[in-house]
């Protein structure tokens, strides 16, 4: 069982920057894939961004491209998910998502693709 923790999510102008951290709560492995996810009221939960912790590439859905970039802090066993340039249609509850496995293709953007989920942290942008 792996329990993830998120933090940093909240309130911003449109224009402006938050960065999201996931912790897992064991030591994770190469093999490992982790993704962000985001859910907007009436929506259904939508892919974000992905990565191994192997160093492997990393994706991102068209509409965060350029704008969210998403790291490993290897010291700190964190993911991170820095967000600029927010606009409205950032606004949903962020979700950090892990996967014990390498995910192939296209299986990455996925929800069913992992295993284990946060709580979610709601990320609110003012326009």
């Amino acid at each position: 069982q792996v329990q993830l923790v998120e933090s940093g999510g909240g309130l911003v102008q449109a224009g402006g920057s938050l960065r999201l951290s996931c912790a897992p709560s064991r030591h994770t492995f190469s093999t490992d894939t982790m993704g962000w996810f985001r859910q907007a009221p009436g929506k259904e939960r939508e892919f974000v961004a992905t990565i191994s912790w192997s160093g492997g590439p990393t994706y991102y859905a068209d509409s965060v491209k350029g704008r969210f970039t998403i790291w490993r802090d290897n010291d700190k066993n964190t993911v991170v998910l820095q967000m600029n340039n927010l606009k409205p249609e950032d606004m949903a509850v962020y979700y950090c998502a892990a996967a014990l496995k390498v995910l192939l293709g296209s299986s990455y953007t996925h929800p069913m693709s992992y295993a284990y989920w946060g709580q979610g942290t709601q990320v609110t942008v003012s326009s």
